[in-house]
């Protein structure tokens, strides 16, 4: 029986004794076809080697753990999410240790107070806590975005605007300054939010680009378009549904003003519009986070719910935008931007992939690389991470079903492994009340 091989329920150390993960189906996160019987060589935090079962060289002493009959598919990644606004530590390892347990190796956060963020990526890194890697930004918005009341608990004891992690850009800014700064906060990415013009849009960009820092980009910054946000070469831009601002005749003038898309000026198939901006991130090799998922769960919670107000965009047309993306051949990463209850014991991520599967019509293969090397790629983080090949961190998860066949087996999760160290799906300890509050879905 498949329990009767099941790896070691005691993780081994980082950087201890060889590990040979053997004769398992390996599904490798670059879109490639699985391949059976193969064996997966781990020293320490890294994979060595990746062959067929038996060929590896160099396994003498090595732990055994037998995978046959197994699937094995590196690990997950949330480009999207949020663990400190408000900061709860409590809350925050809870989700990140339902992340781990549920395939989860990494995130990005995408503007906190990065204060508590910094010791808990601290915290993931040295294997002090159960949680994927964490990689922040630091964010940059006009003056208007300050009146927010989430800056202020996100910057408690900063003037709001001035802190490293979260700054008011205007025409008087000194962006070198400004971008030095925000790297100081060891941030991966400048996170472009909102209520900036595209020439601050295009300026903060290339300065961030000169100092040698990523940019993570809202896909519509208000008053600037989604068009002038590409243009100015953000690497990543979040939020399909915001692309559909393309097509008004006049773009809102602040991120403030919460009017939904017109969604009757969208084609009802592919749109001509938005045709050109995916050409345009095609050609610069922008990613789409597209947080898809979020807003099919809204339509559904407003049914029950009415008096919940509308988010910017409807399910079916979030499905239609990114379905158009999907076979525009830009990529797409898995972002979720939202917080289940302590009633969920799977992670949000998943419910993305279920969204480019079931909603989008993605194959499996693809919707895993959305989640593991497009992600990587999103994170900045491809060198290590995202697919399982030799001189990559050891970040991959084993299933007992095959999620090529059917991406709900994506649940079927024995043991997860990230960094080297395996954390067994039966040790997982479920979130609770305490942790998370009791509130209903965010």
């Amino acid at each position: 029986m498949l329990a009767a091989a099941a790896p070691p329920a005691e993780p081994a150390k980082p950087g201890s004794d060889l590990s040979l993960y053997s004769d398992a189906t390996v599904v490798d996160g670059t879109g490639a076809p699985a391949r059976a019987h193969q064996d997966i060589l781990v020293r320490g935090e890294r994979i060595v080697a990746v062959a067929p079962r038996g060929t590896i060289a160099g396994t003498e002493g090595a732990r055994r753990i037998d995978l046959a009959g197994r699937f094995v598919i590196p690990g997950l990644i949330d480009t999207h999410v949020h663990l400190a606004t408000p900061p709860d530590n409590a809350q925050a390892a809870a989700i990140l240790r339902r992340n781990l347990y549920g395939g989860v190796t990494a995130v990005r956060d995408m503007a906190d107070d990065i204060r508590p963020v910094a010791e808990l990526a601290r915290e993931a890194l040295a294997g002090e806590i159960a949680a994927p890697d964490i990689y922040y930004t630091a964010l940059m918005a006009g003056p208007p975005f300050f009146q927010d009341k989430r800056v202020l608990a996100v910057t408690l004891g900063v003037t709001p605007g001035k802190a490293p992690w979260m700054q008011a850009i205007d025409d008087a800014t000194d962006l070198r300054t400004a971008v030095t700064l925000a790297r100081g906060t060891s941030a991966t990415a400048i996170k472009i939010y909102a209520d900036l013009p595209p020439r601050l849009v295009r300026a903060i960009t290339a300065e961030a680009h000169r100092q040698k820092i990523l940019v993570w980009a809202h896909s519509a910054v208000f008053p600037t378009r989604p068009a002038d946000v590409i243009a100015a070469g953000a690497d990543t831009i979040s939020h399909v549904c915001y692309l559909a601002y393309q097509v008004e005749p006049v773009m809102l003038a602040a991120y403030e003003d919460r009017t939904p898309v017109n969604e009757a000026l969208l084609a009802p198939d592919d749109d001509p519009v938005i045709a050109g901006l995916y050409r345009a991130m095609l050609k610069r090799g922008t990613i789409l986070d597209a947080t898809g998922s979020l807003f099919v769960r809204h339509d559904v919670e407003r049914k029950d719910h009415p008096e919940m107000r509308r988010l910017r965009c409807t399910g079916p047309a979030t499905i239609r935008l990114t379905r158009q993306a999907w076979r525009a051949g830009v990529p797409i990463s898995t972002g979720t931007d939202s917080v289940s209850d302590y009633r969920h014991d799977w992670p949000e991520v998943h419910d993305e992939l279920f969204f480019l599967a079931r909603d989008v019509g993605m194959p499996p293969l693809e919707v895993i690389r959305s989640a593991t090397l497009v992600g990587a790629q999103a994170a900045g983080q491809a060198r290590d991470m995202g697919s399982i090949a030799a001189g990559k961190l050891a970040n991959f998860v084993v299933l007992t079903a095959d999620p090529v066949a059917d991406i709900d087996n994506i649940r079927t999760i024995e043991t997860v492994v990230k960094r080297g160290r395996a954390y067994p799906r039966a040790a997982y300890r479920p979130t609770t009340k305490a942790e998370m509050g009791d509130g209903d879905d965010d």
